[in-house]
């Protein structure tokens, strides 16, 4: 079958409870979306195969939460609040208001056009910052200014102030990482297509610290292992682009950064198109730490802190030299990284009455149940009890249901929509054999699997 395109991946998601339109009763909210009992699952199962894979399976990266709202004075000296923006242009004959780095730009004359109406009647841009501010205390921004604060538009920040600290308190030595997932905030202009752009997002991140000279090399080596982590999410390398940016591309911070372009749009005709980022490695230099640590003055011409408390150099007590770490930072977000991991587990498949049903093929270690407990007569008591048993009995080792709101071929038709790997069928045969029949969501074939070992196997199939 053609690859899905999104707005297949927004009915499934709305019709089985993976993800809801934000204040839906009331009207809704821009680009903001809820997770319902099947999404909030899906996406804690991806950050925790994260977490794992990031923290528990190294030896060298400790996690961190930092607070969403910081003190002003991160975002003075990180450069957000002078350079996180994005100029925006209006149409003068439609109104529209737009990101004039996203328009087509004619080449006969180099002007923009406009996305919506086609016309170049643009205005000339202005940066807009893309930071929401909020306040501190009583006090209102007027009135006060040093009750400004903003929501935080990236979990970096966080991570690097809290450099010293995780530095002090696990004794770490160079090379090391910290890890951190958490909410990000970005009052995006043009936000859209469900859950690709939106202004509130969950980032999972790691600031992994290295000597200067080692950082070209820590670099490729972490581009190679988010290549064989999203393997582990079923995400085929064949719908995986990496794009290097180029110097007019690069954040004032980056010396190399390298995008994970995945194929979110297969039904665009250009194939260049089809691609948009889904994460990022940047090799940010000794940037975030210099601009954050406290120095009367800075003899290569960086920016001078006066405000910090902290010098967030490393002293390698080896060659007994004093500097500025290096640090490489892949960036991922959980929302695409959801989007993509559905996009690619989508498939349909035609039953021996020629039905179409839609088979989600999740990775078990992903999929939102585990498995189902279906009895096969929900007015056979016995039938009902054994199945329910089943059930409570699973559930402490996997997440499992009990179903019993349609006949057998609905039931299970509803569990491969959703992605359970696997169904277990209660039925006559099981109060008298004390065995069970478990369904395969991939293959459809079916094996009789007695009680006492239904744990064990579904385990080992997980």
């Amino acid at each position: 079958m053609a690859a899905p395109n999104i707005e297949t991946i927004v009915s499934l998601s709305k019709r089985r409870g993976f993800v809801y339109p934000a204040s839906d009763i009331y009207g809704g909210l821009g680009s903001s979306w809820d997770y319902g009992p099947l999404g909030v699952e899906l996406a804690n199962n991806i950050k925790q195969s994260w977490w794992r894979w990031a923290v528990y399976e190294r030896d060298d990266v400790e996690g961190v939460d930092s607070s969403i709202i910081q003190n002003r004075n991160v975002w003075k000296y990180s450069g957000h609040e002078d350079t996180f923006s994005d100029p925006l242009v209006d149409c003068r004959d439609c109104k529209a208001r737009l990101r004039l780095d996203k328009l087509d730009v004619d080449p006969a004359d180099g002007k923009a056009m406009c996305s919506n109406c086609g016309l170049k009647n643009l205005t000339e841009p202005k940066d807009f910052n893309l930071m929401f501010r909020t306040t501190v205390g009583a006090a209102s921004a007027e009135d006060d200014p040093t009750a400004l604060a903003y929501l935080r538009p990236e979990t970096a920040q966080g991570i690097f102030i809290n450099f010293k600290n995780v530095l002090d308190t696990s004794r770490r030595k160079l090379p090391f990482g910290i890890a951190q997932i958490g909410k990000a905030f970005r009052n995006e202009v043009t936000p859209g297509n469900f859950i690709f752009r939106t202004r509130e997002f969950e980032q999972m991140e790691i600031e992994y610290f290295c000597r200067p000279e080692d950082a070209p090399r820590v670099h490729q080596e972490w581009i190679d292992a988010y290549s064989a982590w999203l393997d582990t999410l079923g995400i085929s390398r064949e719908n995986i682009v990496h794009y290097e940016q180029n110097e007019k591309e690069l954040a004032h911070y980056s010396d190399r950064t390298v995008d994970f372009l995945y194929r979110f749009f297969p039904e665009r005709e250009e194939e260049d198109k089809q691609f948009d980022e889904l994460l990022g490695i940047a090799n940010r230099t000794d940037y975030d730490l210099r601009v954050h640590s406290k120095k009367p003055e800075d003899a290569d011409g960086k920016r001078i802190n006066p405000d910090s408390t902290e010098d967030l150099s490393y002293f390698d007590p080896q060659t007994n030299e004093r500097f500025y770490p290096y640090c490489i930072e892949p960036s991922i977000g959980v929302n695409r990284t959801l989007l993509a991991v559905l996009m690619e587990a989508y498939t349909e498949r035609t039953n021996d009455k020629g039905e179409v049903r839609v088979v989600l093929q999740l990775k078990p270690s992903l999929a939102p149940i585990k498995v189902a407990v279906l009895p096969l007569a929900k007015n056979n008591d016995g039938i009902v009890t054994l199945a329910k048993k089943l059930k409570r009995d699973l559930q402490p080792s996997m997440r499992a249901v009990y179903d019993d709101t349609g006949g057998i071929g609905k039931l299970y038709a509803r569990q491969d929509e959703i992605g359970t790997p696997f169904c277990v069928t209660v039925d006559h045969e099981s109060l008298e054999d004390h065995a069970v029949t478990v369904r395969d969501r991939d293959t459809w074939e079916q094996e009789r699997v007695t009680i006492s070992e239904l744990e064990n196997y579904l385990r080992s199939r997980l």
